[in-house]
């Protein structure tokens, strides 16, 4: 991404938090479309989702392919300091034990009801990560790739869940994990990791999903913190 686009992704950030703070929405109402809002806010499209990625990142908002997009149920107003305060308390074996009562089960409701939409949106994250030069950019595609599963599912509920406790993940990664390398080489075990779970979605075999995960969940924990199982 360059300059001008960072540059221009923040601005559009600072007037949707604004938009957000003062237009009187209640958590769980719908926000403009990216068509009113680019209008709005007189930006192009793919600043506006940058902006958005970001939002959603933080558990502000999630969003629905065909429903658009919404203010998360739980309070906002003291969302980071409760992050802040969980990211520095948990410790990597507690959140993988987290994540592993909670996304094995996603994947394998997504794995019953996933929509074609949904599936072809967790490919093009799929891609995306793969694609990605930068930890920076593969980070940004691999929230999105989880983040799309828990979308696939259906239930606004478990998105919710599952959008608070990853954003805690990415905390405590950014906070306890140093990296090697610019980027993923191109053989990173993730990669295959997250085929394996898309196919399994795809094809609807929901147990396999589960398992995969699992086995993905507990490969990531290792590569990061040197956790066992």
């Amino acid at each position: 991404m360059t300059n001008t686009a960072r540059s221009e992704s923040k601005d559009t950030l600072k007037l949707l938090r604004a938009m957000i703070a003062e237009g009187g929405f209640l958590p769980g109402s719908r926000i403009p479309s990216e068509r009113e809002l680019t209008q709005r806010l007189n930006v192009g499209r793919s600043t506006l989702r940058r902006a958005f990625d970001i939002l959603e990142r933080e558990g502000v908002i999630w969003r629905r392919v065909g429903q658009g997009t919404f203010l998360s149920e739980v309070s906002t107003e003291n969302t980071f300091e409760n992050i802040q305060q969980m990211s520095e308390n948990i410790t990597p074996v507690q959140l993988l034990r987290a994540r592993l009562a909670l996304e094995p089960m996603i994947a394998k409701e997504a794995a019953i009801n996933a929509t074609e939409v949904d599936i072809r949106n967790i490919e093009e994250s799929m891609r995306m990560a793969e694609s990605a030069a930068t930890w920076s950019e593969y980070e940004v595609a691999d929230d999105k790739f989880h983040l799309l599963i828990s979308n696939a599912t259906q239930n606004p509920l478990l998105t919710s869940i599952f959008t608070y406790m990853n954003t805690i993940r990415r905390a405590v990664s950014w906070s306890k994990v140093q990296r090697s390398s610019v980027g993923p080489e191109v053989e990173h075990p993730s990669f295959l990791e997250h085929q394996q779970i898309t196919n399994s979605i795809k094809l609807r075999a929901a147990n396999d999903a589960a398992s995969f995960m699992r086995t993905h969940l507990y490969s990531v924990s290792q590569r990061l913190f040197g956790e066992d199982r």
